[in-house]
């Protein structure tokens, strides 16, 4: 009788745990509006705090978080596996010949030869502890370069402000062993994605607006920066140079105005060129972005995943691809990160729905 008991047990706990776990699932994608002929799914999910997105060399989707202090890795069984646990917000994640680098706040990791050792990571090296330790937009975003330098953006440690560390609010390279670190660009805010343009090879990145000027401005911006040393204004002027109230006294010369103005607030993060073929031909080479949603401001905007469209290596226009995360003013997901597949998949991760979406198009 007890024999029995136990086996009613386990199926009971077994049953409760299929039905939670398909629970936390069941979300309303039929509220996401795509363009005609375009397919959102769940690939992944119970995914918890899933952010930055890189594809391993041998098919491995490699996540990192943030407040989780994780990074995940999912095969091609799709199974979900933990190879780093407690770390400092590990946002930023990059493969490079077999090799997976994550950024903490104020260091890099590489784990070596991670896709034959998913089950049993080996011990992360450290190739550089040197970044800024502030918290405050201390989540890192790196991704190597076609001159195979890893970049980091450093985000400012302020909602507006001039610091005297003058790594702080820009985008940073080094070699691929952690030396020979340098200030790329300087003035951006705060960078949570770059990509850099699979024709011309040079950089480009989205920025976030400070707060506090009001709910219409400033605007997040899209960026390129086709050499080292320019400088995009920030803490002095946002948008098409319009200078900061805070900052009265000085000279607009040399400041680089974004390729195009995204919404205001809507904290835009993540972005990709789409270098697939699964899409029709006027996505090809365009930039995808995930947007993650304004936090302060009193309509909320963002939750969306934007399509800025590029001629002649000039941003012309900037429109919505996939909407529906924000549902009355109740938000239910926020993209963070987006990843083009092989097969011309566009991946999208959610922290707050905690899951990886699978947007694809159909043929007929």
């Amino acid at each position: 009788m007890i024999f029995k008991s136990n086996i009613l047990l386990i199926a009971i706990i077994f049953i409760h745990c299929q039905v939670s776990a398909a629970a936390k699932t069941n979300l309303p994608l039929r509220s996401i509006k795509l363009p005609e002929g375009f397919k959102i799914e769940v690939f992944v999910s119970n995914l918890k705090g899933a952010r930055s997105l890189i594809l391993g060399e041998k098919g491995t989707v490699f996540i990192g978080t943030r407040s989780e202090g994780k990074v995940y890795a999912i095969n091609k069984e799709k199974e979900v596996i933990t190879i780093a646990r407690g770390l400092n917000m590990p946002n930023g994640i990059t493969f490079y010949n077999g090799t997976l680098f994550v950024a903490e706040i104020n260091r890099i990791l590489k784990y070596a030869d991670i896709e034959n050792r998913l089950k049993n990571p080996p011990e992360p090296e450290i190739i550089n502890d040197t970044l800024p330790q502030e918290s405050h937009h201390g989540w890192r975003y790196i991704g190597f370069g076609p001159d195979k330098k890893l970049y980091v953006a450093i985000g400012a440690p302020c909602n507006v402000c001039i610091s005297k560390d003058e790594r702080f609010a820009t985008i940073m390279r080094m070699n691929i062993d952690g030396s020979g670190m340098e200030i790329f660009a300087y003035g951006i805010r705060n960078s949570v994605g770059f990509d850099w343009n699979p024709k011309t090879k040079e950089l480009w990145f989205t920025d976030n607006g400070r707060d506090w000027l009001g709910d219409d401005i400033p605007p997040d911006e899209l960026n390129r920066a086709h050499k080292k040393g320019l400088n995009f204004g920030f803490p002095y002027c946002y948008g098409d140079n319009i200078r900061d109230t805070d900052f009265k006294n000085f000279s607009y010369e040399g400041f680089i105005k974004p390729e195009m103005n995204l919404g205001p607030h809507v904290a835009a993060l993540g972005m990709r060129f789409y270098t697939g073929n699964m899409f029709p031909q006027e996505y090809h080479n365009q930039i995808f972005i995930a947007e993650h949603g304004s936090w302060n401001r009193t309509k909320p905007i963002g939750y969306r995943i934007t399509l800025v469209q590029l001629k002649d290596n000039k941003a012309i226009k900037y429109e919505t691809f996939a909407e529906g995360w924000l549902i009355n003013k109740k938000v239910w997901g926020r993209p963070v990160d987006v990843l083009v597949m092989p097969d011309g998949v566009l991946l999208v991760s959610d922290d707050k729905a905690d899951v990886i979406y699978r947007i694809s198009y159909i043929t007929e």
